[in-house]
């Protein structure tokens, strides 16, 4: 009989005599150890606010030592049935026994009933499955392009796509290419042809674009909402103006529901706030509640079967695990009534909201926002030397998780089913932050640079909005 070989030096003759040591016995027990190992082993590539989750459940976290938060983010959107959700957690976990992934080599019993279900609820034909929201982004503009070409009759290689200045797709090399965020483009060039833009919320510039260059023009890829943008909403009609231009010029309307979609604004999608049905949509985040990566690129059969087999694919994307949490994330929305539960709660904590900002006229310039997705805009001068991040770490000290996007607007968007007094405590803990913790700040942060407001796009020269910390 074989003499069995330890584990370690089957892998050390593996690996071509690497070494390796034994792991380690004991758990790092303490958030400051834990923040520190990811800060040797990991990528720089976010700075987070210092809390370590542990444990999370509805609207409530713990960190390593125990302490209670509630959070204001739900990982950007991620989470709008709440953490850890029981019919979710349940689905996953029986799923999880039976099997996990098919890859698309093969069909697998839970995918076409998520398909089915997607059909059910939001009325277009077809589903591509992928995972991740910039995953579901770059699959649409391939579709755009592809349906251009075929559909549309565009010469080969000159297919546009049309996006919006500020706007946040994802980070991957072709939605950079579309971005007007200094941060995402420098030093990643060059940046892919095919991309032209517009200011989010002017038809009018839409429309002579179109004009210019329609019979070139695939697609326009837009968010309902901007999100990273500050929860930057249009002017009332906007979307219906899109969506009678693309139809005049033959271009697909296409909507980014990432951190719109899914009930966050007091709608299944924000696009339907107009009645508008987009010819193609694009979903994540929360249609995964938080459990497992899921995104999705919704179109009618004559935009989705311009890609054939071969084309376009992903190992994981409608993987039997993801279909059966997506199943069970759908249901709790519709089940438990958070698309009206969002409208209704957003609408009082707006208004909660507003109380702070009247308190403290100087330094709120704007509360806005729609259903939970809400933002709070401060002011870059009275706020100087401190920043939109430090209220938020002070936000932390009270209990209160919450992120900025850009140097001085902190976006707000609590998990749906957070009750009204947990959002009472979020706005009060802002009150007292501002009126208690940042008099103290503003007196102990050295005025080493001066406040920045604005800043000045590479792409087009202009000022777009102070410098940012995106970490979606």
């Amino acid at each position: 009989m074989a003499t069995r070989r330890p584990l370690q030096f089957v892998l050390k003759r593996i690996c071509r005599g690497r070494s390796f040591s034994a792991l380690p016995e004991r758990r790092p027990s303490s958030s400051q150890e834990l923040i520190n190992l990811e800060y040797e082993y990991c990528a720089h590539n976010y700075h987070p606010i210092p809390v370590v989750f542990s444990q999370a459940k509805g609207s409530c976290v713990w960190d390593a030592e125990g302490h209670k938060y509630l959070d204001f983010l739900s990982a950007y959107s991620a989470v709008n049935q709440g953490h850890c959700h029981p019919k979710v957690i349940k689905a996953l976990l029986e799923q999880a026994g039976r099997v996990t992934l098919s890859s698309r080599a093969f069909y697998n019993d839970k995918f076409p009933l998520f398909a089915e279900r997607i059909k059910s609820i939001f009325g277009y034909d077809m589903v591509l499955p992928m995972n991740t929201g910039a995953e579901g982004v770059e699959t649409a503009l391939k579709l755009a392009r592809k349906w251009g070409y075929e559909k549309k009759k565009i010469p080969k290689d000159e297919a546009i796509i049309i996006s919006c200045c500020r706007c946040f797709h994802g980070r991957t090399i072709g939605v950079i290419s579309m971005s007007c965020d200094n941060e995402a483009t420098r030093g990643f060039g060059p940046l892919l042809p095919g991309h032209l833009k517009v200011d989010f919320g002017d038809a009018d510039m839409l429309e002579n674009i179109f004009k210019e260059k329609g019979d070139r023009i695939a697609g326009f890829l837009f968010e309902p909402i901007q999100g990273e943008a500050g929860v930057i909403i249009p002017p009332d009609g906007y979307l219906k103006s899109v969506r009678d231009l693309c139809l005049k010029y033959n271009v697909l309307m296409i909507a980014d529901e990432i951190q719109t979609g899914i009930a966050r604004t007091g709608k299944m999608l924000a696009c339907d706030w107009e009645d508008v049905r987009p010819d193609v949509v694009i979903l994540g985040k929360a249609i995964g509640a938080g459990v497992i990566p899921v995104s999705a690129v919704l179109a009618d059969k004559d935009i989705m079967l311009c890609i054939k087999p071969g084309e376009h694919g992903s190992t994981f994307g409608g993987n039997p695990l993801a279909s059966a949490v997506a199943i069970a994330s759908l249901d709790v929305i519709i089940e438990e009534g958070l698309i009206e539960r969002a409208a209704k709660s957003g609408q009082e904590f707006r208004h909660q909201l507003v109380k702070v900002q009247q308190q403290f006229p100087q330094i709120v310039k704007e509360v806005r926002g729609k259903g939970l997705l809400n933002a709070v805009e401060l002011s870059g001068k009275a706020l100087f030397p401190v920043s939109a991040y430090d209220i938020c770490l002070k936000l932390r000290d009270r209990g209160i998780l919450a992120k900025p996007t850009h140097n001085t607007i902190i976006r707000l968007t609590p998990p749906l089913s957070m009750s009204m007094d947990e959002l009472k405590e979020g706005s009060t803990a802002l009150h007292k932050v501002l009126e208690i913790d940042l008099p103290k700040m503003k007196q102990q942060k050295p005025e080493t640079v001066a406040p920045a407001d604005s800043e000045v796009c590479d792409r087009c020269g202009r000022n777009m909005y102070g410098s940012s910390d995106k970490d979606i």
